[in-house]
């Protein structure tokens, strides 16, 4: 009857993969001691009416390994840069050379790395529960098609293709979390 059944793997192996993907981006977002381009990302300037990510407004540039700059073009946006990257909550207080926008990176307390990498466990969590989302889907796919005449050994072993694809995704967040952990907590 449910022979042809065949499980879209690609799909969920694709929906794992966009999990890790916004993990990744959630852990560039956040500050690590190290001045980082990626950090910018999320400020958005109010620029002719409208807001416009940073980089379509200037330069971002990482000079040195405690300093991010970016270069404006626009010499009426110095101060609306400026503005969004105070307002961002990084934490950084900008200097203002001509249209360029310095940004001194801080050294990192023990308290503010400890939050930091909490924050890092929290998008961690996000990204297992995305996965493990996906999984269900799967399962759900296979439970229907058990209902629909499949037999019990496909059902299992399309189960265990299903669990081994998580179970290697969520070894991927946990391996990425504790690096990300590491760099916060690295003096």
């Amino acid at each position: 009857m449910s022979e042809d059944f065949e499980l879209d793997t690609d799909d969920l192996n694709r929906r794992m993969e966009g999990a890790m993907g916004a993990l990744k981006t959630e852990f560039a977002s956040l500050r690590t001691g190290r001045a980082s381009a990626t950090m910018l990302e999320p400020v958005m300037v109010d620029a002719y009416g409208s807001k416009t990510p940073i980089n379509q407004v200037g330069t971002v540039n990482v000079p040195e390994p405690r300093m991010v700059t970016v270069n404006v073009w626009d010499k009426s946006l110095v101060n609306a840069v400026e503005k969004a990257i105070m307002n961002s909550g990084l934490g950084i207080n900008p200097q203002t050379n001509g249209t360029i926008v310095m940004l001194p990176i801080p050294e990192l307390n023990e308290e503010r790395r400890t939050e930091l990498a909490r924050v890092a466990a929290q998008y961690a969590e996000h990204a297992r529960v995305a996965i493990r989302n996906v999984r269900r889907d799967g399962m759900d796919q296979i439970k229907k098609a058990k209902n629909d005449g499949m037999s019990e050994d496909d059902q299992k072993l399309w189960e265990g293709e299903v669990q081994e694809m998580t179970d290697t995704f969520i070894k991927n967040v946990d391996s990425a979390l504790e690096n990300k952990q590491s760099e916060i907590m690295q003096v």
